[in-house]
């Protein structure tokens, strides 16, 4: 197997916090539309479909649009497409704002409502989708690949720091207005992505390599991207199903259930971001960060399923979420060291589409399974990390 091991500049010279700060703030800006979609469609009179619906939009513009934004920073740089990224979903979120205080001000109809909401969640959609695949190109051309899953980590802590204030910002400022936190958020993506302006060196975006494309049928990426997809499967899935997990199974009324699942969540987003900042301290290769990691998260997730009160609940969602977080910067550094760097771009969007993928078609199987048994959706995620996080026949690579 062909490792990229020919990195442009040692990982010191790439300063990772402009990185960590758009992905954190974006993140941030996304979620907050999550938590307040469904006040706001009850007052734009909109189907509970269409809510949802507005929601996943954004995570099919992902998938289709992972692979060209990566194609593209091997072709014009990452910092280029970093850039073009942040700026406009800068602008996309502020078109929403404005549609969305809008709508908020003189009550459309529903179907306008949905039309437009699920327009501008797909101009915010196909500029994100940039944002990781050239992150995580960029560290692969910087850093040497038994650094990799470190940095890596970053990333996905600054994504679980926007994933736990979002909602929280969000809820915050609504007790004022429906469309202040997406005026107020709107100002973080903006500073972003000046910060990335002024501080990412156009020198550290040299391609001494002409690029190559990149199959998703690729047998280096077999492995990372079916790990990428199950990872996110699995947290999409149980976000969707804990609230009603909390209703059915736990006996909880209402508002102690919402109360409940925004725990829940949070335990999430505490989990993933300390477990990914403590993988930099660790020297563990990513095959044995996906064992490992997997196997701890199909615990927890398979606790989950028997959890008879709340403080259960919570715990198992914790330790799912500790297992997630050495998982997911791990297929990231997998499938990067498996591949040139002259494909890292490539690679990135490959790995990115697999994860919008899983973004996708959590939610759908998760609903699903729990109308056969609320059970059901964690132990299906606990059978399916245990068997991507066993799978042999690569200890060939060990990253």
């Amino acid at each position: 197997m062909s490792r990229a091991t020919d990195s442009t500049s040692p990982a010191s010279t790439l300063d990772l916090r402009p990185l960590l700060l758009v992905n954190m703030t974006c993140t941030l800006s996304m979620m907050a539309f999550v938590a307040l979609i469904g006040p706001i469609s009850r007052l734009l009179h909109m189907a509970t479909w269409q809510a949802g619906a507005a929601v996943t939009v954004a995570g099919l513009v992902w998938v289709a649009l992972a692979r060209p934004w990566g194609r593209l920073s091997d072709r014009y740089g990452r910092r280029r497409v970093l850039l073009i990224g942040s700026a406009g979903f800068t602008v996309a979120y502020w078109l929403m704002c404005l549609f969305i205080d809008g709508a908020l001000r003189w009550l459309p109809s529903a179907g306008v409502a949905f039309v437009g909401l699920v327009l501008v969640r797909g101009l915010i959609g196909a500029f994100y989708a940039a944002l990781p695949v050239a992150g995580n190109a960029l560290i692969a051309d910087h850093v040497a690949p038994e650094q990799r899953a470190r940095s890596m980590a970053l990333l996905g802590a600054a994504n679980a720091v926007g994933l736990v204030l979002g909602p929280a910002l969000a809820a915050l400022l609504a007790r004022h207005s429906l469309s202040l936190p997406f005026y107020v958020l709107s100002l973080l993506p903006a500073l972003a992505c000046l910060v990335l302006w002024r501080t990412l060196k156009p020198a550290s975006q040299a391609m001494p390599h002409a690029p190559l494309p990149v199959r998703l049928g690729d047998p280096r990426l077999r492995r990372p991207l079916l790990v990428a997809f199950v990872a996110m499967l699995c947290v999409t899935l149980s976000q969707i199903t804990v609230g009603f997990f909390a209703l059915d199974r736990l006996h909880l009324p209402a508002a102690e259930a919402a109360q409940a699942a925004g725990i829940a969540l949070t335990c999430i987003g505490v989990a993933l971001i300390l477990c990914q900042l403590l993988i930099r301290r660790l020297e563990w290769p990513p095959q044995r960060l996906i064992a490992v990691g997997a196997s701890v998260s199909a615990l927890g997730f398979a606790a989950a399923a028997w959890s008879a009160s709340a403080p259960q609940l919570w715990a198992c969602m914790f330790i799912a979420a500790v297992g997630m977080g050495m998982v997911f910067p791990a297929f990231s550094a997998l499938a990067a060291n498996a591949m040139h760097a002259s494909e890292q771009g490539a690679t990135a969007g490959s790995v990115s589409a697999a994860q919008g993928m899983g973004a996708v078609v959590g939610p759908l199987l998760g609903t699903l399974l729990y109308d056969l048994d609320p059970r059901l959706p964690y132990l299906t995620v606990a059978l399916s990390l245990l068997l991507v996080g066993l799978w042999p026949g690569t200890r060939r690579s060990q990253g």
